[in-house]
């Protein structure tokens, strides 16, 4: 039975990339792309796919936050993060949304092929670039006992403030969230709250430090 590959990306190149190389696997099949984040967990809905390849830095939802949703819904599909981010950030924050691997995006393809069989297999696959990350991050994890000041906001603030980040206005938000502009306002008063944060500035750049949003995206 074929291994069904879901791929986001926002890079239409990259993902047309990933299709020609892995539907010359014998045992994958790419069942669908996604340009976003919000585009890939409605698919996974559907679709309902064994393997997500999910690109970190994407716009509107990026890859963290699709994944920590994935994941909740489905816990039996598995995420593989392919991103040119290779710095602890992105490595520690998409394994604890959910991920089963990380790979950077100069890999070799014959290197995802076997990531997508090990995490199919029910285990984890990491790039012998960022293994070292990892470890770091958890010795660094041990020696402090405060919360990140990110683990504070809710899945719906980081959702709220990665596109405030990223310029939409407080209508836009609604309109991509399907919700009030009121409650944009009051979850962006909450936001700044929390964060001891007061404006809009200092809130983007808050948000590309811990990278819910970036520059290159």
């Amino acid at each position: 039975m074929s291994v069904k590959i879901l791929l986001a990306d926002d890079h239409k190149i990259t993902r047309q990339g990933l299709r020609s190389l892995l539907e010359k696997e014998p045992d994958m099949e790419v069942v669908a792309e996604a340009e976003e984040g919000r585009t890939a967990v409605r698919l996974v809905r559907e679709l309902l796919p064994d393997v997500v390849v999910m690109d970190v830095s994407m716009p509107d939802l990026n890859g963290m936050e699709a994944t920590h949703q994935i994941v909740a819904e489905h816990p039996n599909v598995k995420v593989i993060a392919l991103s040119i981010h290779s710095d602890n950030l992105f490595v520690s924050e998409m394994l604890k949304s959910g991920a089963s691997g990380y790979l950077l995006k100069d890999c070799a393809f014959e290197e995802l092929a076997r990531a997508i069989h090990v995490v199919v297999d029910g285990k984890t696959y990491l790039s012998p670039a960022v293994s070292g990350v990892v470890v770091d991050d958890y010795l660094h994890r041990l020696a402090r006992t405060e919360s990140p000041s990110s683990e504070v906001l809710t899945d719906r603030e980081r959702e709220v403030l990665q596109l405030i980040a990223e310029g939409k206005s407080t209508k836009q938000v609604a309109l991509k969230l399907h919700i009030s502009v009121k409650t944009v306002e009051t979850h962006r008063r909450q936001i700044m709250s929390k964060l001891d944060i007061h404006t809009i500035a200092e809130l983007t750049k808050y948000a590309i430090r811990k990278g819910l949003t970036s520059l290159e995206t």
